[in-house]
């Protein structure tokens, strides 16, 4: 049984502690260590963290049962476009429809904030493109973002139309 719990800034200590137990060996074997080191202090150091948050990311975290097994955010990126920002499932409970509850979850709570859209973006190799195409996300175009430090980031944008 899944459920969802928001997060706060006394949470930032185990949004970090999930996505090292994630992110390195979501990407180890399409980034080097040395961008993906780069990127976790840019992205998940406790003042970007708490930085996001203030500027309007909704944090919350997916559990199974008690335990924690992910988390995601999102945020306004426009006065109907929404972001999906991260969501990061365990290994361990990947292909268990834990993601897909997760997006359903973020779908039905951005309809409510009267969203037109979900964008999202994802490394052109990172296998999770699959995943989203099965939610119903299509490819509306690549993007290289410089994230500084000589680092790009190799994206597709990706976008779900909501029905109304």
């Amino acid at each position: 049984m899944f459920s969802i719990r928001k997060a706060t800034r006394k949470d930032i200590p185990l949004i970090r502690e999930l996505c090292f137990k994630v992110w390195p060996q979501t990407y180890a074997t399409i980034l080097s260590q040395e961008k993906i080191d780069y990127m976790l202090d840019l992205m998940y150091s406790s003042d970007s963290l708490e930085k996001q948050m203030d500027s309007g990311n909704q944090f919350f975290f997916v559990y199974e049962d008690e335990e924690p097994v992910g988390f995601a955010a999102y945020f306004e990126k426009a006065p109907t476009i929404f972001k999906l920002d991260k969501i990061y499932i365990l290994p361990s409970q990947q292909s268990k429809g834990t993601g897909k509850f997760v997006i359903d979850y973020i779908l039905d709570e951005i309809k409510q904030k009267g969203a037109k859209a979900l964008e999202l973006q994802v490394h052109r190799q990172n296998k999770a493109r699959n995943f989203y195409e099965k939610l119903g996300f299509v490819i509306i175009k690549e993007k290289d973002f410089d994230i500084g430090n000589g680092f790009f980031m190799n994206d597709y944008v990706m976008e779900k139309v909501l029905s109304p």
